[in-house]
């Protein structure tokens, strides 16, 4: 079967294993030309393995792999130099011992190593031209990966592998290389495929976002879809913070401690409802059911820990939640909750005796 031109990167049934150890469990991906995917999994998910064996870094055990319709893996093999691939890794992986002006050079056919195509070259990822005389050393974290992702472009690919990139820079700097890279991929039309265990990061830099557990797919989409309509509750957690909820389905609606959610098409009986904090209104009452338990100043948000008022003679065990607020609060204010949006209602599993 062939694969469809608007298709620039398809991977069928990949399985990869190191020794008797497999850690990719039959892979499915396909990643439209022009977007920017992003592969986001805890340590030990795979991440890494099924970047390189896109690459050609690593050879699959099973499987097929196609850029821009053209076999690379399975029934033939293409090495890592004739895919029509760039690669930029979490150190840049730069010569020490050249210029920047030759790092970018490597990248092109002998004929057209000259200053202007580097100078162009460098432009394009916002760095300017007089850089070319120094060496790697003398510059930035973000001006490395930048000259890195200046060498990668060089080969006009037509998928770019970003191997966590931003990952040893600090906070400031990493959100600012990000963007830029972003733009200049996107402008560039180059299709992208990002792996990191930074969801947040994934969120922010991708059209699309695969979320990768144990060597196994859980689900792809678009950011906003994975982040707020999961598959389940283990995806829900590798996407970020989640506040869960004890239910009971009965006619549509689950009820919680918090009130009722709807739950239309879920079976009755048990069940956990999964929502983000952000989707917790909290509001000062002095008649609140919840007192505020401990807080902690983010700046721009106090992040709360909220638990039941206890009754008379009775203790405060119950469900805490953690939620956001920019409100002026204090440890032992009283607080009523209720959710907004829209919630996931996930059916418990069954008890076995």
């Amino acid at each position: 079967m062939i694969d469809s031109v608007s298709d620039a990167l398809v991977v069928r049934g990949v399985r990869a294993a190191y020794g008797s150890t497999e850690v990719l469990h039959g892979i499915d991906l396909t990643v439209p030309a022009g977007s920017v995917l992003a592969v986001v999994g805890p340590s030990g998910s795979g991440k890494t393995t099924l970047l390189r064996c896109i690459g050609g870094f690593e050879p699959p055990t099973a499987g097929d792999i196609s850029i821009q319709g053209v076999p690379v893996c399975g029934s033939v093999w293409v090495p890592p130099n004739k895919r029509s691939i760039g690669y930029v890794s979490q150190d840049g992986a730069l010569f020490p011992h050249l210029s920047v002006g030759a790092n970018v050079g490597f990248g092109l056919p002998r004929r057209e190593r000259t200053d202007e195509r580097v100078a162009e070259l460098l432009q394009t990822v916002n760095l300017s031209a007089d850089l070319a005389a120094r060496r790697p050393d003398q510059l930035s974290g973000g001006q490395q990966q930048r000259v890195s992702l200046a060498r990668a472009l060089a080969r006009r690919p037509a998928v770019m592998l970003l191997d966590e990139p931003f990952s040893a820079l600090d906070t400031h700097l990493r959100e600012a290389t990000r963007d830029l890279v972003g733009e200049v991929l996107r402008e560039a039309g180059v299709t992208t495929l990002l792996v990191t265990h930074d969801q947040e990061e994934a969120l922010a830099f991708a059209d699309l976002v695969a979320v990768l557990e144990a060597g196994e797919l859980r689900q792809v989409g678009g950011p906003q879809v994975v982040y707020e309509r999961p598959v389940d509750v283990a995806t829900a957690r590798l996407l970020g913070s989640t506040l869960e909820l004890d239910a009971v389905v009965r006619a549509g609606v689950a009820e919680t401690v918090i009130g009722p959610v709807p739950a239309m098409g879920v079976p009755e009986g048990r069940a956990t409802v999964i929502a983000r904090p952000h989707q917790v209104a909290a509001k000062l009452d002095l008649h609140g059911r919840w007192v505020v338990r401990s807080l902690a100043f983010h700046g721009d948000h106090r992040r709360l820990t909220l638990g039941p008022v206890p009754e008379a003679g009775a203790s405060a065990d119950g469900p805490t939640f953690r939620v956001s607020t920019d409100q002026p609060l204090r440890v032992g204010d009283r607080m009523t909750i209720s959710l907004i949006g829209r919630a996931l209602v996930v059916p418990s599993a069954p008890q076995h005796a």
